[in-house]
């Protein structure tokens, strides 16, 4: 008998994933995570700011820094078996936990938000330069009603998309840079002089690409847990990630840079450049594969976060609401001009939040994470949870203070993220000490 029960993700908090992800699935799935509107826009910021040079080296940089506590945490959910938001439990007690799942889950909303506007601005060029029909709402909700479908299927479904759809897009991005070379001389990108548009200086550039890195941290055990083996986890996150950057932000930077040489206004869309000779509809369809892609992980994550708020939803429940809210959220007026400053948010939120998560899983646990201890035990980071949220509101502060109001020249990522897990990891040992692995080990 049919049900449409069967027909959804029965995914759950708990640690018996199915372990599906092999080393290329991995790669796809953060490939195809990564090679999206919203990073080549990051891309589009640097230049002309920058010079070309400079910004694709701040990219691989910055790139090959920032995806380490991505690697991290995505180790931890492989371990383990469990998502990002469960694995605060230990440091952050019950309550803390619940809140750091809430700011996550408001986050990825509202990235949800962007990247769906984002993918019906090009939908609607594409269509509208071709047809002369043109419904920008229309096309938004299109946008991210395919993504809310997928997600509904659960982790599985996900993947299944992300191997295929990775693939497609690395061609689309392929052609797409042929076409600009043939019309437009990439060559002149190399001996292109900077000039200030965006405000960008090479340390907000680093802090940017940093941010972009980092604002996957809070859902790299969601899918990570799912991996073969830590190798997996490890390699196929970087591969995918590393590739996923330089090709985005390359592709971003290049058409940003294209459009200021030859007196067109500045734009991120590929679409704009390519559909006056043709080839308008493959950048399109990049920029939806790509936000498909994206918006399915950051829509899931965004789910299960939902449900560590509030323990025992079935998936599904929870999942729908929010893609819901995903929908019409995108259509709230303006919310593209406040990019920029989103991504430096997400850095203010993440950068400390899983600094206090990694220090204490590599550093300050001896006897390690482990699903009974944190699904079971409600007196589980209740002795660390004062030392976590301290550090964690300090570095949020710092983050903030050196980004919006005195940034520094090197970027505040890095900073914040080396103080904020010192002073935790200085608290827990200077307070609790041996005393918090003894009590911890009494309760198993």
């Amino acid at each position: 008998m049919f049900s449409f029960d069967k027909l959804l993700g029965q995914d759950t908090l708990d640690e018996h994933q199915t372990r599906s992800l092999s080393f290329f699935g991995t790669m796809a799935l953060w490939l195809g995570a990564n090679v999206v509107v919203t990073t080549i826009l990051t891309g589009m910021l640097l230049v002309p700011d920058l010079r070309f040079t400079t910004a694709m080296t701040t990219v691989l940089i910055g790139s090959l820094i920032g995806a380490v506590p991505l690697l991290l945490v995505g180790l931890m959910g492989q371990h383990t078996g469990l998502p990002s938001m469960v694995l605060t439990r230990r440091a952050y007690g019950p309550l803390g936990s619940r809140l750091i799942s809430f700011v996550n889950m408001s986050v990825l909303i509202a990235w949800s938000w962007i990247q769906a506007l984002l993918a019906g601005m090009s939908l609607d060029y594409a269509i509208s330069s071709t047809t002369g029909y043109s419904n920008l709402a229309l096309m938004t909700v299109i946008c991210e009603a395919v993504v809310v479908l997928i997600v509904l299927r659960g982790h599985l479904g996900i993947e299944r998309v992300e191997r295929w759809a990775a693939s497609l897009m690395v061609i689309l991005a392929a052609a797409v840079l042929y076409q600009l070379n043939r019309h437009y001389d990439i060559g002149n990108l190399l001996t292109m002089a900077p000039e200030s548009r965006n405000g960008i200086t090479l340390g907000i550039a680093f802090d940017i690409v940093i941010a972009t890195a980092f604002s996957w941290i809070s859902s790299s055990a969601d899918y990570n847990r799912n991996c073969k083996n830590s190798a997996v986890a490890i390699w196929g996150t970087y591969t995918g990630y590393l590739l996923a950057a330089v090709i985005a932000m390359g592709l971003g930077a290049a058409v940003s840079g294209i459009s200021v040489l030859n007196g067109m206004e500045q734009t991120y869309d590929p679409t704009r450049l390519l559909s006056g000779f043709g080839f308008g509809l493959p950048a399109a369809l990049v920029i939806f594969l790509s936000v498909m892609t994206t918006n399915v992980m950051a829509v899931y994550s965004a789910t299960l976060s939902c449900m560590n708020v509030k323990p025992g939803m079935r998936f599904w429940k929870p999942a729908l609401v929010i893609g819901v809210v995903t929908v019409f959220g995108a259509l709230i007026p303006g919310i593209l001009d406040q990019f920029q400053n989103f991504l430096l948010l997400i850095g203010a939120l993440f950068i400390p939040a899983f600094s206090v998560m990694i220090v204490d899983y590599y550093l300050v646990s001896r006897q390690g994470y482990d699903a009974e201890l944190l699904e079971s035990r409600t007196q589980v980071g209740l002795a660390t949870a004062p030392f976590a949220i301290g550090a964690y509101l300090i570095g949020a502060a710092l983050a903030a203070y050196w980004s919006l109001m005195a940034p520094l020249a090197f970027g505040a990522s890095l900073p914040v993220f080396v103080i904020t897990g010192a002073l935790y990891w200085a608290g827990v040992r200077l307070f609790v000490g041996k005393g918090r692995d003894d009590s911890l080990e009494a309760t198993r």
